[in-house]
């Protein structure tokens, strides 16, 4: 056999195997989505995401305090408006008595050092369900839909938001965004994480459970990514980068690890999320529970896979689970 045949010298020993890697996942890569409903002492389980919760902000403390103080870094918040009017435009989406708002200005209280991302989004707020303002022909007007994403992700910056993360994916929204931010004094108080290649995926569901935003007619096809639309995504990734994010998310992760590395190598020197999304953590979930495959094994393979791809920072439901694991 020849010397350079013999590879396994080189990983033949636990803590020689940890050093192949390029990058290890640490707990400050690690961003929890949570869901904040307009219901104040609401602790509500998610049925088709296990583990999951719909939370009114005055249960904050007692859900994250212990999360905190296990080393939890960051959180992003998705709103879940149950008592509002929705309209056409997403009116709701900024109410200074909104739930994302309150939860922003009581968690910045409760825990001044967690990091708090804000989803900017119209779909939990509009009548119809979609992401953007429609014209009279039902089609997506992306110029008004772009504003009004900027005027939320503003109201959630003057909140107190470390990050605003839009998620519709309007043509100009991060031009529109950074330009608010910037006119208005938080351009560089505002961290603003761009859903740039985020697809049309089947994975969506039990998120749509979770935050009631399924649209009422129709599907996102037409603003959402084309799952085979390679190249669509690095046009998408550019062009973000260029309208002013600062980091950049490719949605969902698994099945999209070859656009994680384009994005990488795209956006070189701008970090790199992806959202593991609510139906990869159900499959591994329920994978583990029909004894496929151990949990914390299969949940460590397919984060670390993203982290292999080139992410730094990892959107995931596992995170508790995590932040226990990253101590054994």
């Amino acid at each position: 056999m020849d010397i350079s045949s013999i590879l396994q010298g080189g990983y033949q020993h636990p803590l020689s195997r940890s050093w192949q890697a390029q990058r290890t996942l640490t707990k400050s890569m690690l961003m929890y989505p949570i869901f904040i409903t307009d219901e104040p002492d609401a602790h509500v389980e998610i049925p088709s995401l296990p583990g999951q919760a719909r939370w009114g902000v005055n249960k904050l403390e007692e859900f994250l305090g212990p999360l905190v103080k296990k080393g939890l870094r960051s959180v992003i918040l998705f709103g879940v408006p149950l008592h509002c009017e929705k309209d056409d435009r997403g009116s709701p989406a900024d109410d200074p008595n909104g739930p994302v708002i309150l939860a922003v200005r009581k968690i910045r209280s409760l825990f001044p050092d967690l990091y708090i991302a804000c989803d900017v989004c119209l779909c939990e707020y509009t009548s119809h369900g979609h992401c953007g303002v429609f014209r009279p022909d039902g089609t997506i007007d992306n110029t008004p839909s772009a504003a009004r994403i900027a005027e939320v992700a503003l109201a959630y910056a003057r909140a107190g938001a470390h990050c605003v993360a839009p998620s519709d994916m309007m043509d100009g929204r991060i031009k529109a965004i950074k330009r608010a931010l910037i006119d208005n004094g938080y351009g560089n108080r505002c961290t603003l994480m761009s859903y740039s290649a985020k697809f049309a995926s089947a994975l969506y569901g039990p998120f749509r459970d979770a935050a009631g935003s399924a649209p009422s007619f129709g599907d996102r096809k037409c603003y959402q990514l084309p799952p085979t639309a390679k190249g669509l995504a690095r046009r998408a990734i550019k062009r973000d980068v260029a309208e002013g994010a600062d980091i950049i998310m490719v949605k969902p992760a698994l099945p999209y690890l070859d656009v994680i590395q384009d994005a990488k190598q795209l956006a070189e020197d701008h970090p790199l999320a992806c959202y593991q999304v609510s139906g990869e953590y159900a499959m591994v979930v329920a994978g583990a529970r029909a004894g496929v495959y151990d949990l914390r094994t299969m949940a460590f393979e397919t984060v670390e896979s993203m982290v292999r791809a080139g992410c730094t920072l990892i959107l995931t439901y596992f995170t508790p689970q995590f932040l226990d694991w990253l101590d054994e």
